[in-house]
């Protein structure tokens, strides 16, 4: 019986396909795009009331974002859903384009799919929130 033991050096620590879809140029345009998305949300929560910093993290940004389209924070359970998630995530477009006096053509096309530039024009721009 050959009992050999294997270097620590040959068994990688991380596997190799994530190492691959966070390295490189990806990895960063993605950090960028998440960056940016941060700083547009710090501005909508505080037009909405709520401390900007929550904009950071990576769950409680989501559920506060429902609390701004008016929706319950449980409703963040829900994305966890494959198809649900994005129908979720439209509905939300569109309830907090409304709250901030936009249309559904606006909130569908800048705050779903293009977000990074949605929520940039309803944080830097003169919208105001309006609660239900």
């Amino acid at each position: 019986m050959n009992l050999t033991l294997v270097p620590a050096a040959d068994v990688p620590v991380v596997p190799d396909f994530v190492s691959q879809i966070f390295s490189g140029t990806s990895g960063v345009v993605a950090l960028i795009f998440y960056i940016l998305l941060a700083v547009a949300w710090w501005k909508v929560f505080t037009k909405a009331g709520y401390p900007g910093i929550l904009a950071l993290i990576p769950i409680v940004n989501a559920i506060f974002l429902l609390r701004i389209a008016g929706m319950s924070g449980w409703w963040v359970l829900l994305y966890l859903v494959p198809i649900a998630n994005v129908v979720l995530a439209i509905v939300v477009a569109v309830k907090v384009g409304a709250r901030f006096g936009k249309g559904g053509v606006f909130s569908f096309f800048l705050l779903f799919v293009f977000s990074f530039i949605g929520y940039f024009i309803l944080g830097f721009g003169d919208s105001r929130y309006r609660k239900a």
